[in-house]
């Protein structure tokens, strides 16, 4: 007995962590806030699904998981992708910022494009956008929410590009 590694037995004690169905990484780097913050009816009061947002410390938006861009907005502001398991998000980079109608900001992707987790998906210019008079808080949103049973949002602490934000039960 003496030598012998420790097998499969001694794992059985171990707390067994929570497998999701889907997680959601942060697309952007900066302070993860819960939707109530958001001053937008439409994104505070979760009409287009659940989720979070981020304000952000830097221009630069990133594929939260593998999937794919299912539309890029003509004006660059927005843009939704499917995970590999089908969770629909929506990132919308600022308030109000379709009325910019794509000033500030440079896409990297278009729609039907595959993307890995960490792809540089857009830029903008935070500073420009706020000199413009409009707020450069990003509200990520699982626009299909109702397919999950649950949807555990992580938010209050600041954030790195692929963080876990938000986490998916079916």
């Amino acid at each position: 007995m003496l030598g012998r590694e420790k097998g499969p037995m001694f794992n059985f004690f171990k707390k067994k962590e929570k497998e999701y169905y889907d997680v959601i990484g942060a697309p952007i780097k900066g302070e993860a806030v819960p939707s109530a913050e958001v001053n937008d009816p439409t994104f505070a009061e979760e009409m287009l699904g659940k989720g979070m947002a981020i304000k952000p410390a830097e221009g630069k938006v990133y594929a939260p998981f593998d999937g794919e861009v299912a539309m890029v907005f003509d004006t660059k502001h927005a843009l939704s992708l499917v995970s590999e398991k089908g969770t629909e998000v929506l990132i919308h980079v600022g308030l109000d910022t379709v009325m910019l109608k794509g000033e500030h900001y440079t896409v990297y992707v278009e729609s039907g494009v595959a993307v890995k987790k960490g792809d540089l998906l857009l830029e903008f210019d935070m500073e420009a956008i706020k000199a413009a008079g409009y707020e450069v808080i990003t509200p990520v949103v699982i626009c299909n929410a109702d397919d999950y049973k649950d949807v555990i949002r992580t938010t209050g602490k600041q954030v790195e590009p692929g963080d876990t934000v938000m986490e998916l039960d079916k």
